[in-house]
């Protein structure tokens, strides 16, 4: 079949994969340039945490999420990323005046899905033999099987492989004005394909009237001097940070940030220290660490939080997958297909 794809952040280029294995051919279509460093998905951690998501998702983002963890090594693979899956489980902590945080955190995991009754309290001790620089936690909690997809080099190899497909046309910089089954529209010309998929996110919003963005902000730092391997989580009362440690390098994916805004500018001096002053009470060595990148991003999401799925003749719309990206991308797509009757 000749497919269109309207939007080639992360949800269109899980698409493309998933369909390129069928055999179809692509056209793939993005206001854009086909590097993708404007996408929500390369601004991303890649956290694959379904378990930690739970405190403020309902129980089907987990079910999915807990999908998408056993489909990502594929896909990483398909686009010559061997080393960029982690599973290596989650670090949940806080300071001790911030114990009693920590305790609602967990309980609500707790309380959502029977699965999460299995996470792992851990004294000093334990922490020390997992994360030996996190030395000043009393308290803890471990979360086995959750990770991370190192996003930023899925991204860029996933523009790599598409641009080099034999099945695969990309026409960037290609603001497409309308979707209907089957047709797109490009300043006022009709080109038409055996099936359509919108994924353009934020893109999509004359169709879903309910769609709002969310921003986050991330910071890249660097430092020699740390070694944590593992996602960790800070609880605080007023922001919970996380720290990605990104594998065969000493750069920490430093975030937390979500705003209700569809501001796309910098990052804030405020959002910068809280983030900064928040992890240097991790780690203090996180002081002398370099900043040398800091990324803002809107993401997709309406009133409930829940992704959606639209499927109509020769059309299928994907959309709404907030701030869950890369715990729900594969997953939501491999739903997508199997409702969806493109074969």
């Amino acid at each position: 079949m000749n497919i269109a794809i309207v939007g080639t952040g992360l949800v269109g280029r899980v698409l493309a994969l998933n369909l390129l294995k069928d055999g179809h051919t692509l056209t793939l279509f993005d206001k854009d340039s086909k590097d993708g460093l404007t996408s929500a998905g390369y601004t991303a951690a890649g956290m694959l945490a379904p378990f930690a998501e739970l405190e403020t998702a309902e129980s089907i983002i987990f079910d999915l999420g807990v999908r998408s963890v056993s489909l990502w090594p594929d896909l990483l693979k398909e686009v010559g990323v061997y080393d960029g899956f982690q599973l290596a489980g989650t670090i949940i902590t806080a300071h001790p005046q911030d114990s009693k945080e920590l305790e609602h955190f967990i309980t609500t995991l707790k309380n959502k899905v029977k699965e999460a009754k299995e996470i792992e309290s851990i004294n000093k001790e334990q922490l020390e033999e997992l994360e030996p620089e996190l030395t000043q936690y009393n308290k803890s909690f471990y979360i086995k099987n959750e990770g991370q997809v190192d996003s930023q080099r899925f991204i860029t190899a996933c523009s790599d492989y598409l641009q080099n497909h034999p099945n695969v046309t990309w026409k960037d910089f290609t603001k497409v004005d309308k979707i209907e089954e089957g047709n797109i529209y490009i300043n006022k010309e009709i080109q038409e394909f055996d099936w359509v998929f919108d994924s353009r996110g934020l893109g999509a919003k004359e169709h879903f009237s309910d769609l709002r963005g969310v921003r986050g902000e991330v910071l890249w730092l660097e430092s020699d001097e740390i070694n944590i391997t593992r996602p960790t989580r800070l609880l605080h009362p007023r922001y919970k940070i996380y720290i990605v440690p990104r594998q065969n390098s000493k750069r920490y994916i430093l975030g937390a940030t979500e705003i209700e805004s569809e501001d796309t500018s910098d990052i804030s001096v405020r959002s910068s220290m809280e983030l900064l002053s928040a992890v240097f009470t991790v780690h203090p060595s996180f002081g002398e660490a370099r900043v040398v990148n800091s990324k803002t991003n809107c993401r997709p999401a309406f009133k409930d939080n829940l992704p959606r799925i639209e499927n109509t003749n020769k059309l299928t719309r994907i959309n709404g997958l907030y701030r869950h990206g890369y715990l729900l991308a594969p997953a939501i797509v491999e739903k997508a297909l199997k409702e969806g009757i493109y074969k």
